[in-house]
């Protein structure tokens, strides 16, 4: 998919039960004839959200109640966040979208499975008057906001500290371990990485990585090792944590005692130990919470009718829909040696959660305590 990102870029009291009950109905016939004549609606709203799988922590751990939380905040608790995650099934997420379209809901958060397959329902959302922003992946359709991290400045980050990673090497080895087909984000990290690698490293092998699962990266790193050997490859381009997890237990099987510089993406939790001990040279860290608030943003400003411009500073173009209101979050290279100023300062990670006792030795030789 081709996708253009342009950057440009919160009683009266009555006195009788009758007089009461009276002044309530006035009260909400006034709201209601004012809330349909300005086009808007109130803060007792329905938010649909839908997550595309449970695997990866991020989106249990931190999406989705940070969504929550700042739908809430917005609404002054009147609003009800709708959840379903579709466990990485295309199919599921249709049928999930149809039951929210069944509920009414206001404005529909999806972050989809299957960028283009998700078009088709989308475009059933927008026929029944559901806005829809496209959340972390650039969906496909009618979309009305967009909000992600700057994916290529993602791949560019991974690219960049793997040549800091290899400095010395002459046109290093490496192996490339994108994610899945169906993400339109594991074409702009690839872009990205690329874009600092080209002519600077030779690739020895490249896989995408169906459904962005460990295992199948572990099966693909098995098959570099096997076609380049095991001592013949410099350094690995792994599009995330978790495929990083897949090859480093491949290298490690193989019987490679120094493991070459691992780039990765996530800051999850196993990631991050991974560095702590030296088995994964970085991480991206992308801030879950600045992504999240936004989504509520759009979604909550959407459900009522209103406009994104106090939000959303620059655009992006999908392959149906031009000009979409659009925010892009920025990225930072995690490593050892930034772990306490990011992901712990933001509350991502506790060193207790990171320094265990199979950890601590290696927590404290860099000071994380």
């Amino acid at each position: 998919m081709n996708t253009r990102i342009r950057r440009a870029a919160v009683a009266v009291a009555a006195t009788t039960m009758a007089v009461s009950l009276a002044a309530c109905g006035s009260a909400k016939e006034s709201g209601d004839k004012a809330d349909k004549d300005s086009g808007k609606k109130g803060d007792d709203l329905k938010i649909g959200l839908l997550l595309p799988e449970n695997g990866t922590a991020r989106y249990e751990k931190f999406d989705k109640p940070i969504i929550e939380k700042k739908v809430g905040e917005l609404t002054g608790g009147k609003a009800e966040v709708v959840y379903a995650n579709a466990k990485q099934d295309a199919t599921t997420q249709a049928q999930q979208v149809e039951t929210m379209i069944t509920n009414k809901v206001d404005a529909l958060i999806i972050d989809a499975v299957d960028s283009k397959a998700i078009e088709n329902s989308v475009k059933k959302a927008k026929d029944a008057g559901i806005p829809v922003v496209a959340f972390d992946r650039l969906a496909e359709g009618p979309i009305d906001a967009y909000t992600s991290f700057d994916n290529e400045e993602v791949g560019r980050a991974q690219g960049t500290a793997l040549l800091e990673a290899l400095e010395g090497k002459t046109k290093p080895t490496i192996v490339m371990m994108h994610g899945a087909i169906t993400d339109p984000n594991a074409a702009l990290f690839k872009k990205g990485a690329k874009s600092v690698l080209d002519g600077k490293v030779t690739y020895g092998k490249e896989y995408d990585t169906k459904e962005w699962k460990a295992e199948n990266a572990n099966a693909n790193m098995e098959g570099a090792i096997t076609a380049l050997g095991k001592d013949k490859i410099d350094g690995v381009y792994s599009a995330n944590d978790g495929l990083a997890g897949g090859i480093i237990q491949a290298l490690k099987s193989a019987g490679v005692s120094k493991l070459p510089p691992i780039t990765g993406q996530d800051a999850e939790l196993a990631g991050v130990q991974h560095i702590v001990a030296g088995e994964q040279f970085m991480s991206v860290y992308k801030s879950y919470p600045q992504e999240g608030i936004v989504a509520a943003e759009m979604a909550v400003a959407l459900a009522k009718g209103e406009k994104l411009d106090s939000i959303a500073t620059s655009k992006a173009d999908n392959a149906t829909q031009k000009d979409v209101p659009t925010v892009l979050v920025p990225v930072v290279s995690l490593t050892k040696d930034n772990i306490k100023e990011t992901i712990i300062k933001d509350g991502i990670w506790k060193i207790e959660e990171i320094c265990t006792a199979k950890y601590k030795a290696a927590c404290d030789a860099i000071d994380l305590k």
